[in-house]
């Protein structure tokens, strides 16, 4: 791999021009096959042929079972493809790996301002980036990282770095759930007077935390495979999708709360307190990332615990104000 990038970037991942196959597209594909013959020591994957013009420009690719497929003294510019998938150098390795599972590649090509080709990230390394990525969204899911190799040094790390990691998080936790406490014991009076809110408290929270990971998880996803993602339209689909979310879960559990203890007060009050919680919940869900994203810092860490928190105080908070008004109101 190229030293001569920082790790973290498509350069730093990929294999030098001369250890890939590269040919000029004036040449043949007789002259490919022998290419191949006489250097094929020297490269390190062939899956691909990759077209230059004399001052190194990649103008197009093909596989090497093109070889076998046509007729030998076919020009190579008749059958290379011309709109060829690209990385630059300081592209990050995750957005090289999602373009090819894309694009069904097995290799990226890594050009630089002028399209000048600069080497090729391989099958090998995609799938070393992938599993990293899949590592490490894991970990910070659970509030732990900053690891340097998350694949490997998480099995490596010490006692006491695996004690420093996990710590922080969890007294946030701590924190959070301290929060949480307060807020249901500032609504007892509530509960008192209608016990039945009570045993909804689990639902409430959980529906509140499932969405917004769902909601989190898909656009952090898409802002590291489209780092041109329309915004405006993105959020304008998020909002029909938490609306339509909010609308039939909040249809469902109302009925629930209606027919099983046969109070109008307890389906209006659960109703409305699950569509106002998933909203909510989709809110978070957007607007931490895009917090995170301003800041220039890694949007996946508000995955974490934090978005978590935040989520299960302000489900709690909403459920308990409609309850306590509704109940001011009807009761």
């Amino acid at each position: 791999m190229s030293e001569n990038y920082p790790k973290n970037s498509a350069g730093g991942k990929m294999l030098g021009k001369e250890l890939v196959p590269v040919i000029s597209p004036n040449q043949t594909l007789d002259d490919a096959l022998k290419l191949l013959q006489e250097k094929m020591k020297q490269f390190e994957t062939i899956n691909y042929i990759y077209v230059v013009d004399s001052k190194n420009k990649l103008l197009g690719v093909f596989s090497v079972k093109e070889i076998f497929k046509k007729p030998c003294e076919t020009k190579i510019s008749d059958i290379a493809i011309k709109d060829v998938v690209v990385a630059h150098q300081h592209t990050r390795p995750e957005r090289v790996a999602l373009l090819a599972l894309k694009n069904n590649l097995k290799a990226i090509p890594i050009v630089d301002k002028e399209d000048r080709l600069l080497g090729v990230v391989p099958s090998d390394m995609i799938l070393e980036i992938l599993h990293n990525e899949n590592v490490e969204d894991a970990l910070l899911e659970v509030g732990i990282h900053k690891f340097k190799d998350p694949a490997v040094s998480i099995i490596q790390a010490s006692a006491l770095l695996h004690f420093k990691k996990r710590l922080p998080w969890l007294i946030l936790g701590l924190v959070g759930g301290t929060i949480a406490a307060f807020i249901v014991n500032s609504f007892t009076e509530t509960l008192k007077i209608q016990l039945i809110f009570a045993a909804f408290i689990p639902s409430i929270v959980y529906i509140a935390d499932a969405v917004g990971a769902q909601t989190q998880t898909l656009y952090i996803r898409s802002l590291a495979i489209d780092h041109k993602l329309d915004f405006k339209k993105y959020i304008l689909r998020e909002i029909k999708v938490g609306l339509a979310l909010a609308l039939v879960l909040a249809l469902i559990m109302g009925t629930i709360g209606l027919l099983w203890h046969k109070l109008l007060l307890v389906g209006l009050v659960l109703g409305l307190s699950f569509f106002t919680t998933i909203i909510i919940a989709v809110a978070v869900a957007i607007a931490l990332p895009s917090l995170f994203l301003k800041l220039k810092l890694d949007p996946a860490i508000a995955s974490g615990p934090f978005a978590t928190i935040i989520r299960d105080i302000s489900s709690l908070l909403i459920y308990f104000l409609i309850a306590s008004t509704f109940l001011n109101i009807f009761a």
